[in-house]
C-alpha cells in the first residue's frame, strides 16, 4: 500500500492511499469532535464539527472538514487554532439551533472547550407560567431573572406549592413535572422549582395533589362559613360523589 506523509499540529505522520485527514487522526490519537460520522458509513460532512485548519498554496490558511478531506502528499493541517475553533463554534450553534439541550452537544462542547453562546432552552419568555402562578394561583412561586445578560423564568425559593398549573400553561413543555413514588417534583431546565410529597385520595387511594397545595387552597376558604365535615378526594372522585349526591336528592323531591 503507497505511503504518504502528511503534517499534523507541526508533527510527520504516515498515511496510506484513500485514508482521510480524520482517519489519520484517530488512528494517532488526535482528538477532533464528530458527530455525524460512522466508520460504516460514506462521509458526508454534515455536522461540520470536524473542522481543521489546512495550510493553502498562497500560505493563506483555510478551514476544511476532517471527514471528508482525503490525506495527500505535503498537506499540513492543524487541529486546534483560532480559525478552527471559531468555525467549530459556528457548527455548534448551527446545531443547538436545530436541537437544542441535546445532550451530546452539551458533552462535546464541554470536551472541546467551544463555545456555545446562550443555549436555546425551549422557553418563549411568554411570562404565561410566571402570571398565572401569581394571578390565579397566589402563590408567586415564579420570577423572570436577568443572568449573564440573558432573561430567565427562574423559581423563588421555597414558595411552589406543587400545583403543576405552571406546568400544564407551558405552551413549549420547558417546565416539567413528574410524579413518582408519591413524590412531585416540578423543574425548568436543569433548575428545581419545588419537590412536593402528594396525598393519596380518601376514595380511591390513588395520589392526586401535593399537601402544600390542599393547604393553600384550605387558606383561601377560610373566610367562608365552615359547616361541612372535611374529605380529601381526587377531582374524580369528588365529581363521582357530588354527581351521587344529586341524584339522592332529585329521587327524594320525587
Amino acid at each position: 500500500m503507497k505511503k504518504t506523509s502528511i503534517t499534523i499540529n507541526e508533527n510527520h505522520y504516515e498515511a496510506e492511499e484513500g485514508m482521510t485527514v480524520l482517519e489519520v487522526l484517530r488512528l494517532n490519537g488526535i482528538g477532533v469532535p464528530t458527530l455525524c460520522y460512522h466508520k460504516a458509513l460514506r462521509p458526508i460532512g454534515a455536522c461540520k464539527l470536524c473542522a481543521v485548519e489546512v495550510k493553502g498554496k498562497t500560505d493563506k490558511p483555510r478551514v476544511m472538514l476532517s471527514c471528508i478531506l482525503k490525506a495527500r502528499e505535503g498537506l499540513e493541517l492543524k487541529t486546534e487554532s483560532p480559525l478552527v475553533q471559531k468555525a467549530r463554534e459556528g457548527a455548534m450553534r448551527n446545531l443547538f439551533a436545530r436541537a437544542p439541550q441535546a445532550e451530546i452537544l452539551l458533552k462535546i462542547a464541554k470536551e472541546y472547550n467551544i463555545a456555545t453562546g446562550p443555549i436555546p432552552d425551549g422557553c418563549l419568555r411568554c411570562r404565561l407560567c410566571i402570571r398565572v402562578c401569581k394571578e390565579v394561583v397566589g402563590a408567586g412561586a415564579l420570577q423572570m431573572e436577568k443572568r449573564e445578560g440573558r432573561s430567565l423564568v427562574t423559581p423563588t425559593e421555597a414558595l411552589c406549592i406543587g400545583c403543576g398549573t405552571c406546568a400544564n400553561i407551558c405552551p413549549t413543555h420547558t417546565i416539567h413535572m413528574e410524579d413518582r413514588d408519591g413524590i412531585r417534583t416540578l423543574s425548568i431546565r436543569e433548575e428545581i422549582i419545588g419537590i412536593h410529597h402528594l396525598v393519596r385520595c380518601e376514595a380511591c387511594n390513588r395520589y392526586f395533589a401535593s399537601e402544600r397545595f390542599l393547604t393553600h387552597v384550605s387558606d383561601l376558604a377560610r373566610p367562608h362559613v365552615d359547616v361541612k365535615e372535611h374529605h380529601r378526594y381526587c377531582p374524580t372522585c369528588s365529581k363521582l360523589f357530588s354527581d351521587r349526591a344529586r341524584s339522592s336528592t332529585r329521587f327524594k323531591r320525587i
